[in-house]
């Protein structure tokens, strides 16, 4: 007897091609048969009619580390079809981490230093193993993290001993199940170390097939130079890469999309790399003065000495204070912030190039969040695929899906077939949209009808589901193997 048998569905398998109205039975934590199953004995049935079952969507941007520890429900990643996160992005992760102090920027993202209890990537591991979180957790290793526990002052290179600790660390973790090494070298606390120091510590990615990502050191006016330091990393650890939310920031960045897809595909042709995106022409981050600006909007999503600004634009905080940006922004500070810098036309292409997958790069700690925590994965579906007619539909499931599950080896995750991983989405494509916007932002989104996570039920809307059913996943194999060269 099966589990569940989901009939009519129109199922979009993870794949980048059409579907086809299947009926789907589970059993246990794993799809068991696709096909006509109407008749065969389960113990709940339900009807897919007029709906898409899709593989539950991976969301590979996160900042989720410590969130699916304290908050394990993971309601903002359920309710839009997540069923599996990827954290430590940016070179930021909650482990291996141990702190003197309160966590700098950029780490102080992921909470106050009352949250990083985790010394080892192994005590992280067993941690969200305990908290048995309501979606599957992968996990790379920060480099601004490794670089916190080894120098005394982030503002300079690490020294031959202190890269070779770090790179022991970095061994160790790997050992341990996390999928590779991130950076953030945009941020203060990163952008001092040269690129030697980057590619030495990578080169611990060889052995293991790991994986390299990256927020670029600008993705403003020197985002090429970047994308080419980026490139030239990987090529050197032999180690694939990927462009975290790849963009063109800054309104004299404008524009300039196609050159750097161009730049990301002839690099394909030699090398593995690929990209993750989010849906919106509006970043977020910590206040960082070196974005202040007056030729676009930015809101304050939090500040530490002024909490009531958080969910106000600095322009109108500045006024109220009689101070300019820049001024203003120092008394908030430490904050975060929304930047509205970027140009929707940019977006779409990015989004709708093959080689870029989806992750929201939602930020769970800020009290007023950027709407794509709650909102990036129906967006693409509903705004961008069924309004916008950008790419088709069971492309939009493929970069969320398959693509991902391929990028970061999540073997068993991303496709609908049998002897899979029962992660899947119902959802209603003719309904499914963002409901969270930039003035509401914690608001689920709408067409989602169920989520199931390793087999069993995790998500249904206004229905409360007190079981978790998610669970760690180590590093399975050679991630090169996942980034085959284009034709």
């Amino acid at each position: 007897m099966h589990d569940v048998v989901i009939l009519n569905a129109l199922v979009l398998d993870g794949r980048d091609r059409p579907g086809r109205v299947l009926d789907v039975a589970i059993s246990g934590e794993r799809i068991q048969a696709l096909g006509e199953l109407a008749g065969q004995p389960a113990r709940e049935v339900r009807d897919g009619s007029g709906l898409v079952l899709a593989p539950g969507f991976i969301d590979v941007h996160t900042h989720d580390d410590t969130m699916v520890i304290r908050r394990p429900q993971q309601l903002p990643k359920l309710s839009q079809g997540v069923t599996t996160v990827v954290v430590g992005n940016c070179g930021i992760s909650a482990a291996p981490v141990r702190l003197r102090g309160e966590p700098p920027d950029p780490l102080n993202l992921l909470g106050p230093a009352a949250v990083f209890g985790y010394p080892t990537f192994a005590a992280y591991r067993a941690a969200v193993e305990q908290a048995r979180p309501g979606v599957n957790v992968a996990a790379l290793v920060g480099h601004t993290a490794l670089r916190s526990n080894h120098l005394d002052d982030l503002q300079r290179a690490a020294t031959p001993a202190e890269i070779a600790a770090m790179r022991l660390e970095l061994r160790e973790s790997l050992a341990a199940g996390a999928l590779g090494l991130s950076s953030g070298l945009a941020y203060a606390s990163a952008a001092a170390a040269p690129t030697a120091e980057v590619v030495e510590l990578a080169a611990e990615l060889d052995a293991v097939g790991g994986l390299y990502a990256t927020h670029l050191r600008s993705e403003f006016a020197a985002v090429h130079e970047a994308l080419d330091e980026a490139l030239d990393i990987g090529r050197q650890a032999r180690a694939p890469v990927v462009v975290s939310h790849f963009k063109c920031a800054g309104v004299d960045n404008w524009g300039r999309a196609p050159e750097l897809l161009g730049a990301l595909e002839q690099a394909a042709h030699r090398q593995p790399v690929g990209c993750d995106c989010y849906p919106y022409a509006a970043s977020s981050s910590t206040l960082d003065l070196r974005q202040v600006t007056d030729r676009h909007r930015i809101t304050i999503t939090w500040s530490t000495p002024h909490p009531d600004c958080g969910g106000r634009d600095l322009a109108a905080i500045a006024a109220d204070w009689g101070l300019d940006l820049q001024e203003a922004a120092r008394r908030l500070q430490p904050a975060g912030a929304v930047y509205y810098g970027m140009s929707e036309a940019d977006v779409q292409l990015i989004l709708a190039h093959p080689l870029s997958m989806i992750g929201s790069d939602g930020l769970p700690e800020d009290p007023f969040p950027h709407p794509r925590l709650w909102g990036a994965f129906p967006r693409v579906l509903g705004h961008f695929s069924r309004d916008l007619g950008l790419f088709p539909l069971h492309t939009a499931v493929h970069k969320m899906t398959g693509l991902s599950a391929a990028r970061f080896g999540l073997s068993g995750r991303g496709l609908i077939e049998p002897g899979a991983q029962a992660d899947l989405v119902l959802f209603d494509p003719r309904r499914i949209r963002d409901v969270a916007d930039f003035s509401d932002p914690q608001r689920p989104a709408e067409g989602i009808h169920a989520v199931w996570v390793n087999g069993r039920l995790a998500y249904v809307p206004d229905q409360a589901i007190g079981e978790r059913h998610g669970r760690f996943l180590p590093r399975a194999g050679d991630l090169r193997h996942g980034f085959p060269r284009p034709a």
